[in-house]
């Protein structure tokens, strides 16, 4: 039986994961949160884990007060989460809280030789050199969380030697804005953005997959977690999310993973690879599932897959300034303050304004993301 750090429990992604947990009868040492004290309260009395953690120091206070009857520790900030992904004998640690703060427990929890199953885009696309190199020395395993990386992940599997691999494919939905020009899309709204046509998401994620700029950001992830160079990454458009991902070999066979829309299977995959059992996946049915069709990106309408296809070529903190740029942008246009098209426009003016270190330390990751968010306000 593995024992479990959750970091990010009552997001979407975390809360998928504890189903997942509970069918394979892991054990949950720690549980973390923002500020969601109501849902994590629940989980916690649930799952009996040894500490839960609310990054925001007020909402840890009254967690407290609330767990007062149990033996959790509870604690609160960025030590509370470094806290949980170093916890003794835990096996694996889940990150699945979103934005920058996921890279610092990342990293410790590979340094400390655990599996992290990821599931954090941040970590890869800010500071993804860091991160594998410090998997590599110290031991650490990371397997994605993410649909489209663990269908890459599954679809190498037998893959010995990286050389045959002529080119890996991401699969994109497009979004609920497929088909649509630029002048249509400076009218969209908070809420139809939100309206994704075949996944349940956050709301960040989900607007960065109507923007487009989620799979520019995967094609960076996929650089860092594959070891592969920008021209052998692919993006096809494929709206009815079936198909998740592919890998084409230098005999021109393709080989690829299948699943219905159900985060459930790579979250399990990334828990008990290199096995495979029985799980609470939606199964998918061949004969009534829809047609296959696939469709190349517009990166002209949006732009954000050619942001962060530039930022991939420059390399050092351009993908960090990119990712910080976005998250801003993001958060901006949630809050109603900037149009939908200002997203990349606010990408683009961090990109030009933002200075680029070429071998950056996290030190300079970390001030590259600060900056890249004051430019693009």
């Amino acid at each position: 039986m593995k024992k479990i750090s959750l970091l990010g429990s009552t997001g979407s992604i975390g809360r998928q994961s504890l189903e997942v947990v509970e069918t394979l009868g892991c054990e949950v040492a720690v549980l973390t949160a923002n500020r969601n004290i109501e849902l994590l309260e629940i989980q916690c009395r649930k799952f009996r884990p040894r500490l839960a953690v609310c990054m925001d120091s007020e909402a840890a206070e009254t967690l407290k007060i609330k767990l007062a009857d149990t033996d959790i520790k509870v604690m609160s900030g960025m030590e509370g989460l470094m806290e949980a992904a170093l916890w003794d004998g835990v096996d694996i640690v889940l990150t699945a809280v979103m934005g920058m703060v996921g890279l610092r427990p990342t990293l410790a929890a590979l340094k400390k030789g655990r599996r992290v199953a990821l599931a954090n885009k941040e970590t890869l696309v800010c500071a993804g050199e860091l991160v594998m190199e410090a998997a590599e020395r110290y031991g650490g395993e990371i397997l994605p969380v993410d649909s489209e990386h663990s269908a890459i992940f599954q679809s190498l599997q037998g893959c010995g030697n990286r050389g045959e691999v002529k080119r890996l494919i991401l699969t994109a939905s497009g979004g609920p804005f497929f088909g649509k020009k630029r002048e249509e899309l400076e009218k969209v709204t908070v809420k139809e953005a939100l309206r994704h046509p075949n996944w349940s998401m956050g709301a960040k994620i989900t607007v960065d997959s109507a923007t487009m700029m989620n799979k520019g950001l995967e094609v960076i992830e996929a650089m860092r977690l594959y070891a592969m160079p920008l021209e052998k990454i692919s993006v096809v458009i494929h709206r009815e999310s079936i198909i998740h991902s592919l890998v084409e070999y230098c005999d021109n066979a393709i080989l690829a993973q299948l699943g219905t829309a159900d985060m459930r299977l790579p979250i399990q995959y990334a828990l008990t690879w290199p096995e495979r059992v029985p799980g609470p996946a939606t199964p998918l049915d061949l004969l009534t599932c829809p047609h296959l069709t696939f469709f190349a990106p517009d990166e002209e309408n949006f732009p954000c897959l050619a942001l962060a296809n530039e930022a991939a070529k420059e390399g050092g903190t351009a993908t960090a300034i990119l990712n910080g740029a976005n998250e801003a942008a993001v958060a901006a246009f949630l809050a109603g303050r900037i149009g939908f098209m200002d997203i990349p426009r606010r990408v683009e003016k961090a990109l030009k304004a933002v200075p680029v270190v070429g071998k950056p330390s996290l030190e300079d990751v970390l001030a590259a993301d600060e900056a890249a968010r004051a430019a693009a306000v």
